[in-house]
């Protein structure tokens, strides 16, 4: 992660992902949190675990844990904003709780668009992979050797 737009979304994935988890446990308990419901408890709960995965994908500058993170978060919140939006189409109003949940549905979807747009833009992905094990030399000016008129003229580099 270079670049801090990432570090950014990596933030709010985590705390998006800590609330879903208050969301799910007081529902558990039979309680809501701000008025918010799991749509689905169970795919929810496999929402979370898949995410822990999405999250170290995403870290590591993969596109797939990008794919599989919106893949999932469209399959659960779209089918919630749709309703919600047929609701309004229909001219009915949403309570205040059904406003909460849209928005949190909104979030659920445009985070892991944000997330997939950030690395799809990010072009030193793969032209410029860093190596720990050999940039301290290769990358590093300090170390190269003063070649004067004595020197051999043999590359002491292999690039």
């Amino acid at each position: 992660m270079k670049k801090f737009s990432t570090y950014l979304l990596v933030m709010f994935m985590i705390v998006f992902w800590i609330i879903r988890i208050l969301i799910t446990v007081e529902a558990e308990f039979g309680k809501n949190f701000m008025g918010i419901t799991p749509i689905n408890r169970i795919f929810e709960i496999v929402i979370l675990f898949a995410t822990l995965l999405c999250v170290i994908l995403i870290v590591k500058r993969k596109i797939v844990g990008s794919l599989l993170y919106l893949t999932l978060h469209a399959i659960y919140f779209g089918g919630d904003i749709t309703n919600k939006i047929s609701i309004i189409t229909r001219g009915d109003t949403l309570t205040f709780y059904q406003n909460i949940e849209l928005i949190f549905s909104m979030l659920g979807i445009i985070l892991p668009l944000a997330v997939l747009i950030d690395l799809l833009l990010d072009e030193n992905r793969k032209n410029n992979p860093r190596d720990k094990k050999t940039d301290w030399f290769y990358k590093n000016e300090q170390f190269d050797r003063k070649i004067d008129e004595r020197a051999d003229k043999n590359n002491y580099r292999t690039m």
